[in-house]
């Protein structure tokens, strides 16, 4: 089996319902007990979007896809990750089916469940098989609809979490090029895994006994324990993820961090020593869209707008389980495309034309002059 030098991304595309959700309108709807003014010092956040009752994550799933797909001049993946805690079902996976409507046949598809650290989690195991050459072109997605999750009347969360989807498509490469994935870090801590978290529904509280509380199948967070638990996880994952790309902090001229909490992601940035010019995000017009939020920056145009390929690059994510993840890249020259969700009822799906398949190298080709 060849291997290869490192993966590189190849293209980048974004999904988001087209519903923007303010702050007022999500206090009306829960009748919370609070002011938008509040939701914005407290967070950073202004809106978000809400998906429509009816589309899934697989919906958002395949526009993110298609997205990246068109990003990177349609080529054929050979595998396709989904990174979610929002499954369309809680079995089967959701990859299997979209990569069949993606119209890639029967090439490999599983999901990644690492909630808000999922996509870093997936990019992690997407590029190791691609230096492996186990394969040559991996589509990562992350998709999330936690509006299917949230409960409206929780002030803890309802004004938090918002809907999307983030894609980008892998390719081999060199350690030179931009979009060069040069070093990732994983990490978890199974003792803080009630902070986040849905009680029922699962083995230890299927749903044919009685639940463990009235609201067991919303998703529940212990906000101050995973504020100090993010910023220092996050923090120490990054500081790791520089030393083996051996970079300086003050090296990096994009940060992205888990779109979690504004202050979380100031707190980080400091500690880290990142100049605020330097530190990217989209929190403030999305909300936390969980394991969608990284990918929906390295998507943003406005982001590739304000970053020269090649850059230095860090990202950073924080999430339930307890997990955590970073990743050290240089920025992507690709142009960031994006697509409407695929509401379609399910009898009137089918399948995409299949795309051409994308060859492996014979050897890693040479950096761009």
């Amino acid at each position: 089996m060849r291997t290869h030098e490192t993966a590189v991304v190849l293209g980048a595309g974004s999904c988001l319902p087209p519903h923007v959700v303010d702050n007022d309108a999500v206090i009306a709807r829960g009748a919370l007990l609070t002011d938008a003014g509040w939701i914005r010092a407290r967070t950073g956040i202004e809106r978000r979007r809400h998906a429509s009752p009816g589309t899934s994550t697989g919906d958002l799933a395949v526009g993110a896809g298609r997205a990246a797909l068109a990003s990177a001049g349609r080529a054929r993946p050979d595998l396709v990750l989904l990174a979610t805690s929002t499954p369309d079902h809680p079995c089967p996976a959701t990859a299997p089916e979209v990569a069949h409507r993606l119209g890639l046949g029967t090439v490999g598809a599983f999901d990644v469940s690492a909630v808000c650290s999922g996509f870093l989690y997936a990019l992690a195991v997407a590029a190791g098989l691609v230096r492996s050459g186990a394969c040559a072109a991996p589509l990562v997605i992350a998709a999330e609809t936690y509006t299917a999750i949230v409960d409206p009347a929780d002030r803890t969360t309802a004004p938090i979490f918002g809907d999307g989807a983030g894609a980008v498509l892998l390719r081999p490469g060199g350690r030179d090029e931009p979009g060069a994935v040069l070093a990732t870090d994983l990490g978890s801590d199974g003792s803080g895994r009630a902070a986040i978290t849905i009680p029922g529904g699962g083995a230890r509280h299927p749903r044919h006994l009685p639940p463990p509380g009235p609201d067991a199948h919303f998703f529940h967070m212990e906000g101050r324990a995973v504020y100090a638990h993010a910023v220092r996880r996050m923090t120490w994952s990054s500081e790791a993820v520089l030393r083996r790309a051996g970079w300086a902090p003050d090296s990096v001229r994009a940060f992205i961090g888990h779109q979690a909490n504004q202050r979380i992601l100031d707190s980080v940035g400091d500690r880290l020593g990142i100049a605020p010019a330097h530190r990217y995000g989209n929190i403030r017009e999305l909300g936390n869209t969980a394991a969608a939020s990284v990918p929906l920056v390295l998507a943003d145009p406005a982001v590739h707008r304000a970053v020269v390929p090649g850059e230095r690059t860090l990202l950073t994510a924080f999430g339930g389980g307890y997990t955590w993840a970073s990743a050290a890249l240089t920025w992507p020259d690709v142009t960031p495309l994006a697509e409407e969700p695929d509401t379609a009822p399910a009898s009137a799906r089918t399948a995409a034309p299949a795309v051409p398949a994308v060859p492996v190298p014979a050897s890693v080709p040479p950096p761009p002059l």
